[in-house]
């Protein structure tokens, strides 16, 4: 299959893992902030076939696991409400709120229903016009240009039972959060295909001229994880600072002019809570005001106790870096997929649930 079988090629590969340990000589710490990346990098085991000058670390890249413990109680307090149905992804059902989940309040009898597309929950305002439908907007810039569709389809067809709860996050800014901090040596960034064929490379820009950490954007497939890693380390070695597109098949330097327009006419950026790296600003998104009478917080009082997490949960640190799974003692104990205590082992690109999975020594 095009695209798949020629980046999977393992004579391709053999030959990329020769060129970086030719070219690695001095230790480098890399991030992949894209929960795709972390789950790709573990299920080809490209660990493994690095030299211990590299050492790849797992950032903040799951878009589930970010979410702030209030906006999961918030969610979880709007389905308490009555007429009011709500509409997920599947993967924040059984995140733990700091006293119940999507996933029970539905056991329970609230309507919460799983979509596979905002448009599905557009649909179903429309089917249901007696019932307030919120669509809960978790996710990175690769998906709000569709909750933006939605909203404005919305508007256009008068559905004011149509609603959204916005948690959506930007990447770039918590890229510097990251940098900023220092708690975790940085020197180079596997920056995520999905979200920069949206943004394109622009946003990175600050990363590398601030901080002086190259960045390379990198397809899934192993041969393009293997050729991004090989494009940082020639960076670093040449004294190079550089935003580079490895996954020219699908990313362009200005990214998609459409979808950003779409998403600057219904949005407007804010400052928003990330689990694990606290409130960062301009990092999340709202509504503009031509477009609020869509917005949840409008319509509810949304305000909640300040979230408690998991005691003993680590899922902060291990978005941050900081640590890895193998170093919470919940994790495969009390901390399962099928029993998760913390969000990084439900979504399925949490980077618990991939050591979980593919982690072996």
């Amino acid at each position: 299959m095009k695209y798949r079988d020629e980046y999977r090629d393992p004579e391709l590969a053999d030959r990329l893992i020769r060129a970086i340990r030719q070219r690695s000589r001095t230790p480098v710490r890399l991030m992949e902030v894209c929960g795709t990346h972390t789950v790709a990098i573990f299920r080809a085991g490209i660990k493994t076939l690095l030299p211990e000058t590299i050492t790849l670390i797992s950032g903040p890249g799951c878009p589930v696991c970010v979410t702030a413990q209030e906006d999961i109680d918030r969610a979880i307090a709007l389905c308490r409400e009555p007429g009011v149905t709500v509409a997920t992804f599947g993967d924040l059902m059984r995140v733990p709120g700091s006293e119940s989940s999507l996933h029970q309040e539905k056991a329970r009898g609230a309507d919460v229903r799983m979509v596979y597309a905002s448009l599905d929950a557009l649909d179903l305002a429309r089917r249901l016009p007696h019932r307030r439908v919120v669509m809960l907007g978790i996710g990175f810039e690769t998906t709000v240009p569709t909750i933006a569709a939605a909203v404005r389809q919305a508007k256009q067809e008068g559905l004011t039972n149509f609603l959204v709860l916005s948690a959506h996050k930007l990447l770039p800014p918590a890229m510097e959060v990251l940098l900023s901090a220092a708690e975790v040596r940085i020197d180079g960034f596997l920056c995520p295909g999905h979200v920069t064929t949206i943004i394109g490379t622009e946003p990175y820009q600050d990363v590398v001229k601030r901080h002086g950490k190259p960045c390379v954007v990198s397809g899934f497939e192993p041969v393009d994880i293997l050729q991004s890693i090989h494009m940082l380390i020639c960076q670093l070695e040449e004294g190079r600072r550089e935003v580079e597109i490895q996954y020219t098949r699908a990313v362009h330097p200005q990214g998609n002019p459409r979808a950003r327009a779409l998403m600057d006419e219904v949005f407007e950026p804010a400052d928003s809570a990330w689990r694990g790296l606290g409130k960062i600003p301009g990092s999340g998104l709202k509504l503009r005001p031509a477009y609020a009478a869509h917005g949840a917080e409008n319509h509810f009082a949304l305000t909640v106790p300040p979230g408690r997490e998991m005691p003993g949960c680590r899922c902060g640190e291990v978005l941050r870096g900081a640590c890895t799974p193998l170093d919470c003692p919940l994790f495969r104990q009390r901390c399962t997929p099928t029993q998760p205590y913390g969000p990084c082992m439900v979504s399925t690109e949490g980077t618990c649930a991939a050591y979980f999975k593919y982690h072996t020594a």
